[in-house]
């Protein structure tokens, strides 16, 4: 009787943290170390479906960091950008759109001929912005993704996979502001001939989700019902990823049981923040002989729940020689966890030291002299 109570016990354990979705392929990572808490087939190409305007979007609010663009810039859209099918905001050829709008309406209603528009704009032709993203998708790393266009309607050679539009989506978040348009239920789109286009968010569980503020849903006979979506509680952000879903409700039952699985289980820990001081460093001939050092990012790290470990940390430096900037890695933090080396972080400069000159050489050779420290 004893053994069968135990059997029973591990087997409630199991079950209440171990499930199977319903998706043809499915992924749940923490946003800040990009560690992978569950995934099944994580590596299957499918087609993304309207996931594809994560890219385009990521694409768009790169530019406009760079100031290449910026949000208040009028964009005329073009027949091409009119005539696309699928969701859409009904733009008319030669109608001018401010690109706030624009992004807008893609994160909210998912507007294919908007996607095309801000595609135009920011890349000249459509042809050319493809090529963006499929550049972008090298620059990441990634191996199981390749589009042929800018909103996601089904072509064969167009495809992704959860642990690729997961990493994505990730990139998008660096740019936060994207979360003050994909956390938006509902709203008009006010055009410029004094009509509005009522938009409703295509991801429904941003109005029920504790936490869930984006990011993009998905759908074509082709890709089936598709989601990636990020929550955040307890400091902690995670994205989902669910591809090839029957219904729209087995898209929502299975995002809601991955976040919950991660937010009911795991925690993620600010060790040190990148204020924290770590001493300074001589800086060979520049303008200022010594500079505070500072990490790059913050030092976190994910654990169960029901772990607390010990931290840690030793410094590695390189030789610094001006000119060095804010932003330049000039060594790691060595992380122990447990005191076990663990992870490696880097660690840069408080300030941008300028390489000194022949005057700034003779004013600290006179001032060791005066002092007697030579």
């Amino acid at each position: 009787m004893k053994k069968f109570v135990v059997f029973l016990t591990c087997l409630f354990c199991f079950s209440s943290t171990v499930f199977a979705t319903n998706a043809k392929g499915s992924i749940l990572i923490e946003y800040t170390t990009k560690e992978i808490l569950m995934d099944e087939n994580p590596y299957e190409h499918l087609a993304p479906a309207s996931m594809t305007k994560i890219m385009t979007l990521l694409l768009v609010m790169d530019k406009i960091d760079e100031g290449k663009i910026k949000l208040t810039d009028e964009v005329t859209v073009s027949e091409n950008a009119s005539n696309m099918g699928g969701s859409q905001v009904y733009l008319n050829p030669g109608e001018i759109m401010k690109v706030d709008d624009l992004i807008k309406s893609i994160c909210i209603a998912s507007a294919n001929d908007s996607a095309v528009a801000l595609a135009e704009y920011v890349g000249g032709t459509e042809e050319k912005f493809i090529k963006m993203m499929n550049d972008k998708v090298k620059e990441l790393g990634l191996s199981n993704t390749n589009f042929v266009n800018v909103h996601g309607l089904d072509d064969e050679n167009h495809y992704s996979c959860p642990y690729d539009m997961a990493m994505i989506a990730s990139e998008l978040l660096k740019h936060e502001e994207i979360l003050e348009y994909s956390s938006i239920y509902e709203e008009y789109l006010k055009k410029n001939d004094g009509s509005s286009v009522w938009m409703v968010n295509t991801n429904k569980l941003i109005k029920y989700y504790n936490g869930l503020d984006g990011l993009k849903t998905g759908f074509t006979k082709l890709a089936g019902y598709n989601l990636t979506a990020t929550a955040k509680r307890n400091d902690m952000r995670l994205i989902s990823v669910v591809m090839g879903e029957e219904t729209s409700e087995a898209r929502s039952k299975d995002t809601i049981e991955l976040l919950d699985y991660g937010f009911n289980n795991y925690k993620l820990k600010t060790i040190y923040n990148k204020d924290t001081y770590l001493g300074e460093v001589k800086v060979n001939n520049g303008k200022k002989d010594y500079v505070e050092l500072k990490l790059v990012n913050d030092v976190t790290d994910l654990n169960s729940i029901e772990l607390d470990p010990k931290y840690d940390y030793k410094l590695k430096l390189n030789e610094i020689t001006a000119p060095i900037y804010v932003g330049d890695v000039v060594g790691k933090l060595h992380l122990y966890k447990d005191g076990k080396k663990y992870k490696e972080f880097d660690i840069t400069v408080s300030e941008s030291i300028k390489k000194a000159n022949m005057w700034d050489i003779y004013k600290k050779n006179f001032k060791y002299l005066v002092s007697g420290n030579i």
